[in-house]
Formats: structure tokens, sequence, C-alpha cells
């Protein structure tokens, strides 16, 4: 018995082959456990984090004695000057000192009469806590030499203190704050991920089914362009399912936890942008791997056929992971978070982080979107002259040819 054609309205086929997909992907054991494990992954990161912020946040712990305990306060502020945090604890005598650092409960001991520093390590000084103190042996000896010319050390060092640089910005700095900054990150790492596994199992897929034959089956009942679409889409919506659910989970253990303490709205609002990048990501790049993957019969040459697709999407997240940590603000990553091929990972980064003009965000989505029917147009082309020819590779000039 012959299958009809799904001609009419088109749409019947897609749906058709999308359910097929995505009732494979979830009876998958694979899917199964690979969702759990990221989620087990996402709750465990949050619960670390807030062990490792659960303690007195101090980077070094010193110790002092009675002649040395005059250097407590210069030492703190010292170390806040480098940007380390230090606790300061005073012990009883020297030989409790130690004690104390030969058994770990300090890194180092202020000993002698407190005229210069003096310190006790177990083996060596930490390098942050050694710049704390050359600066505490420097504001020592610039006290000394302010007493010996009959000054006030204490006066001096407040009006030191109190001076400083006036900026006057013209357009003020966006306040870029260091949880949402992780976020980002997350968010870019999440898209990346699941653009490389589930973009890629789209070209897989078709190779499967084109070294199978099931694809001639397939093909007697839907066009070509529905067999396409419906896997993409198929593909698409079980891996956005697995996104949201990590998404809110990830979320919703960071808000519990204590570990993040940004407002709900902003937390929603970074799952929100990661979904819509998501499916603009997915679709950009998973119609191209489809088409990409119909070229070959093998799926060893799987890897190779989507190579040149994959690199933009490596190249994107690379810039991201590199560039925004030390630079959220960075011109490089703004321009191209607005070009197509990188605003999949970049654009979500800096949405998360913040500071982004709307015009910006409007116009690296309206770009996306003008984009994708250009390439369904394209990889349905090749994948409609290529998914039929077994053997060798197809080139990609003659899968453009008409059939």
């Amino acid at each position: 018995m012959t299958m009809p054609r799904m001609d009419q309205g088109g749409w019947a086929g897609v749906s058709l082959i999308a359910s097929r997909e995505i009732g494979i992907r979830l009876r998958s054991r694979a899917y199964r456990l690979s969702t759990l494990a990221l989620l087990v992954v996402i709750v465990g990161f949050t619960v670390v984090m807030r062990l490792i912020s659960g303690g007195d946040g101090a980077d070094a712990t010193v110790g002092v004695t009675g002649p040395t305990a005059p250097m407590a306060a210069p030492l703190q502020a010292a170390g806040q000057t480098v940007g380390e945090t230090l606790d300061v604890r005073t012990v009883p005598d020297e030989a409790a000192g130690r004690a104390q650092v030969s058994d770990g409960g300090l890194d180092a001991l202020l000993v002698g009469d407190g005229s210069r520093v003096q310190v006790v390590v177990k083996q060596d000084l930490d390098d942050n806590l050694r710049t704390a103190l050359n600066v505490l042996a420097s504001q020592l000896a610039l006290n000394q030499q302010i007493t010996g010319l009959g000054g006030d050390p204490a006066q001096v060092n407040a009006a030191v203190a109190s001076a400083g640089v006036d900026v006057q910005p013209i357009e003020p700095p966006y306040p870029y704050n260091s949880q949402q900054l992780v976020l980002g990150i997350i968010a870019g790492v999440l898209i990346y991920l699941s653009l490389m596994i589930n973009g890629q199992s789209v070209a897989q897929g078709v190779v499967e089914e084109k070294t199978s034959r099931v694809v001639e089956l397939l093909l007697a009942t839907v066009r070509p362009w529905q067999l396409m679409t419906g896997k993409v889409l198929g593909i698409g919506a079980v891996g956005l399912m697995q996104m949201v659910l990590i998404g809110v989970v990830g979320i919703a253990s960071g808000l519990a936890t204590g570990v993040l303490t940004i407002s709900v709205s902003a937390a929603a609002g970074t799952v929100v942008w990661l979904i819509v990048w998501y499916l603009l990501g997915f679709l950009m790049y998973s119609i191209v791997f489809a088409g990409l993957g119909a070229l070959v019969s093998r799926q060893e040459d799987v890897g190779g056929a989507v190579t040149p697709a994959l690199f933009f999407v490596i190249a994107g997240y690379v810039v991201g992971i590199s560039v925004l940590p030390s630079d959220p603000g960075s011109s490089l990553v703004a321009v191209l978070s607005i070009i197509p091929v990188f605003a999949p990972t970049l654009m979500p980064m800096r949405l998360a982080m913040g500071g982004v003009a709307p015009w910006e965000a409007i116009v690296s989505v309206g770009l996306v979107v003008v984009l994708i029917p250009v390439l369904v147009w394209l990889s349905a082309r090749i994948y409609r002259n290529a998914v039929l020819r077994t053997g060798a590779k197809v080139g990609f000039r003659e899968a453009l040819r008409a059939a």
C-alpha cells in the first residue's frame, strides 16, 4: 500500500516528523541521564558556593602579640589597599602564636617589638599577604620619619587617606553586579552546550536516516523541507524542555540557598532571555547542520561536515568567557554580539550581565529573525538535492544545483 504525501498545508507533515523526533528523544535513556546529570551539577554548584561563602570571608589570618597589637588596624587597612581581606587575631604570647602557625591556625604571626615588621610563617609567605605586609612596613617607616621630624603621623595619614582623584564621567559606567556576571557566563555556557549537543544531533539524525534508508520511506510520505523542518523543531522542542528545566531549577536553587541575592525579576529575566536565544540560536544553527549533514553518508564524517558552522559557535563562546569576566563593557563583544553568527552565545551573556542598550537587543534579535528564512531556503535546497544520495560526500556547490 502506497502512503499518501502530506502536501496539504505543509505543516501536517512537519508536525508528524516533529512528534516522532520528540517521542524518540524523550524515550532516550541518554537524554534522561544527561538532563539529570546537569540538574545535579547545577544544584551541587549552588550548594558548594553556599558552603564556600558561609565562611568568614578572610583571605588570610594573621596573629599579633602584645607589642605588635598596634599594627592590627594598619595591617587590615593595608590589606584592603591591595584587595586582601585579613583576619587579625591577638594571641597570648609569641610561643602560643608560633604553635598556631605550626598547626595551621594562623597563616602568619607578627613578632618583635613593633618597631618594624617581622613575620613568622610555617613555610612560605603568600604573595598577596606579602604585598600587604610590605605596605604596612612602608607605612611604619614613614610614620617613624614623620615623628623624627616633629610631625604628627596620625594627622599626615588622615590627610593622605582622604586624598583621591575626583572623577567626572560624561556617561556614568553601568554598575555591573558580580552575580549578574556569573549568571551571564552560565547562560552562555548552557547555550553553547545545547547548540553543540542538540545542534549536532540534527546532523547525526539526518545521516542515520540516510544510511539506514529510513529517509526514503519518510520522503514517500512528506516532502524534504517538511522532513528537515520537523526534525529541527522536534529536537529543538526537546532541547527547550531541558533548557527551561535547568534554568528554573538553577535559579530556584540559587535563590533558596542564598547564593543568589539578586531580585526574582532579574533572575526570571535571565531565564527568559536564555530561552529566547536558545530558540533563535538553535533554529539558526540546526537548520544549517541539517543541510550540512545531508552532504555525507557516514557518522564519522559528520564532524568534518559541520565544522565550518561550529567554528562560529565556538568562537563566540570563547570570546565571551575570556573577555567579559574582566571587561563586561567590552566594545569588541558589544559589536560581535549583534552579528547573527555570534549573537546566540554572546548576547545572552551580555543581557544577563545588564547594561545592554534596548536597541542593541532589538537589532540582534531582528537580524537573526531575518537570517533564519534565508538559511531555511538554502539548507532545504541542499537537503533536497543531497539527502537521497549515498556513498561519497556530495559537494556543496553540487548540492546547491537544482535537482
